[in-house]
């Protein structure tokens, strides 16, 4: 693994994680994530921007490169603390045994948590919107992004040479081969896009309202490269990430219109029995359908797909006297998530008694979704609850669709 050069004395070092853990626990990684650190060299000073963990190697993979620049740990004289999360701080400690005299540039609120992560507290210093550091020939500016993801992040910017870093902001899952937007393959661009939404939706969509007040701070930037910590350097067109958060951050309460999500889950297979006629049914009607069942797969996909579907139907059934537990948990994450005022439809089978639907109807109201209809019924649907399927399924058509 070789450091990319972004600009004269601006590296990008880097680890790339395979596909064995999950992100902070919860969320797959069939396509492997990287964590992207940076090195700013000026005349005078040199600075390190953000940390990894030791995650599968990754601290000897960084310093591997930083060899191959010629710079070690104790050269460096900033450490940028852009985000607290230990996948960017975990290697902190160690960092700080071998580079005592470093100082540590965070925000305010970030300082408590340098101590109480790391018991660090010397040689800590915040910074603000505005703040800047000179390197000699490299300045670097700092600009508050609360809670984009926690309330203490921030970016840093160096205006020489017009280059963001963003830290999670503008970030995706997925390892690459190339490390910038103008050297990706038709393959990785496939990749790319459906892995960076599925990066925002499980872990930035619940903070959308402040990526939308971090990008109108940033407006007044000449951003010219955009350079995450996890995912590649944008630095053809950096404007294509930026605008693709907006339109994320947007998802929240406005997704494009004409998609819908069907989400199912079945015991014996009587409430999945209707997805088919209700998938051809929208699919009819010109709409476009992604579909997923749960448990089988995970809630991390099924909430990318939901963060861009103006309808959501669901279809589980009732078990003891309650909502089936794996869309349960569904249901959970897209509250979680505020995957708000979408149009729904519910469909659900049940043995000796119902309750699934008292479950559900909570989730209607604090999401502020419009529910189109309800098919329920105690075993399989008979011809008329196919019938009223496809009426709820027509009139959940027309409503995604204008």
């Amino acid at each position: 693994m070789e450091p990319n050069k972004i600009a004269p004395g601006i590296h990008r070092v880097f680890a790339d994680i395979g596909d064995r853990d999950l992100f902070e626990g919860i969320w797959p990684l069939p396509h492997g994530v990287n964590i992207n650190s940076y090195i700013v060299q000026g005349s005078k000073k040199l600075a390190f921007i953000d940390l990894v963990k030791d995650w599968e190697g990754a601290l000897a993979k960084i310093n591997n490169q930083l060899t191959s620049l010629g710079i070690k740990f104790s050269d460096i004289d900033y450490l940028v603390l852009n985000h607290m999360e230990p996948d960017h701080t975990g290697s902190l400690s160690e960092m700080r045994k071998q580079n005592p005299h470093m100082e540590i540039l965070c925000t305010k609120k970030a300082i408590p948590l340098v101590s109480s992560f790391y018991g660090i507290t010397e040689g800590v210093k915040a910074v603000s919107s505005g703040d800047s550091v000179d390197l000699g020939g490299k300045t670097l500016v700092f600009e508050e992004t609360p809670n984009i993801h926690w309330p203490e992040t921030m970016m840093t910017y160096v205006p020489e040479d017009k280059v963001l870093f963003s830290c999670d902001a503008f970030g995706s899952f997925g390892t690459y081969e190339h490390a910038f937007d103008d050297e990706l393959t038709s393959k990785e661009w496939e990749l790319l896009m459906p892995e960076t939404q599925r990066y925002y939706a499980n872990i930035v969509s619940s903070f959308s309202t402040f990526v939308t007040k971090g990008i109108d701070k940033l407006a007044s930037l000449d951003i010219q490269v955009v350079a995450p910590s996890h995912g590649i350097i944008w630095r053809k067109d950096p404007s294509k990430v930026i605008n693709f958060y907006k339109d994320l951050a947007r998802y929240m309460n406005e997704p494009d219109p004409g998609v819908v999500t069907i989400v199912y889950s079945s015991m014996y297979g009587n409430s999945a029995k209707l997805i088919p006629l209700v998938k051809e049914t929208l699919e009819g009607e010109g709409v476009k359908v992604l579909l997923h069942e749960v448990p089988q797969e995970h809630a991390s996909f099924v909430l990318s797909s939901a963060w861009g579907s103006k309808g959501i139907v669901f279809a589980m059934p009732t078990y003891e006297y309650k909502m089936f537990p794996p869309m349960y948990h569904i249901l959970d994450i897209l509250e979680r998530s505020h995957v708000n005022k979408r149009k729904v439809m519910r469909i659900g089978s049940y043995g000796w008694s119902g309750g699934a639907q008292k479950q559900f109807d909570p989730f209607i109201d604090a999401l502020k979704w419009d529910c189109l209809g309800n098919v329920e019924y105690q075993g399989a649907p008979t011809e008329k609850d196919r019938i009223a399927a496809v009426e709820i399924a027509k009139a959940l058509a027309k409503s995604v669709l204008s």
